[in-house]
């Protein structure tokens, strides 16, 4: 197998090459040349194939990537899983280059393109690569996420603080101490104190001018 051969020549294998097997591909492309020359040489790489045309709103459930034909008459296709978070790796398929089609692959999230008449030089090094850059792009957004919640979170306290700092007329060292004891005593975040504390000082606001 092609898989197999790779792994001789190149030694201790990345994850992304390991884990072909276990893929779960959608080729939504006509039963075409190309679409017949990807679903053979997909199923040669070990990966689990289902073939469709016209192209899914709702993929079948887990599925991982999808070689996805891109035409002029593709504009309009507009589908849930399309740069979805959660969705597919997309590698578009085209068989014409002009800026309405590299709109369309840029719409759609596409992480890879293949070039149509597709052959079986340069399939699975975009498959790799698509698959890469999509684990990549997730991992990123997850950081992203999570530093967002975090700079949230010390925005939460610094105000909680203040409120408490006016409210009672502490110090700053003081009002922290007092968040902290809170989340010992209640076993959560202190960002969790902070925002109730955030919450009641808005209702006891409310009507107040």
């Amino acid at each position: 197998m092609e898989i197999d051969s790779v792994r001789q020549k190149a030694g201790p294998t990345p994850t992304q090459l390991k884990n072909l097997r276990m893929l779960r591909v959608a080729v939504c492309h006509p039963d075409d040349a190309d679409g017949q020359q990807m679903t053979q040489q997909l199923r040669r790489i070990g990966c689990h194939v289902q073939a469709f045309w016209p192209p899914l709103p709702v993929l079948p459930e887990l599925t991982d990537v999808v070689f996805l034909a891109v035409r002029p008459d593709s504009i309009d296709m507009n589908f849930e899983w399309f740069n979805a978070d959660e969705g597919p790796t997309i590698i578009a398929v085209v068989n014409y280059e002009n800026p309405t089609i590299v709109e369309i692959v840029l719409r759609i999230g596409a992480k890879a393109t293949l070039p149509s008449p597709v052959r079986s030089f340069g399939l699975l090094s975009a498959l790799v690569v698509a698959r890469q850059v999509h684990g990549d792009l997730k991992a990123q957004k997850r950081q992203l996420r999570k530093l967002s919640g975090k700079v949230l979170g010390v925005r939460r306290i610094e105000e909680a603080k203040n409120v408490l700092m006016r409210s009672r007329s502490i110090s700053e060292a003081k009002a922290y101490d007092l968040l902290r004891e809170q989340a010992m005593s209640k076993r959560v975040s202190i960002e969790e104190i902070a925002q109730t504390i955030l919450n009641a000082n808005e209702i006891l606001s409310l009507g107040k001018t």
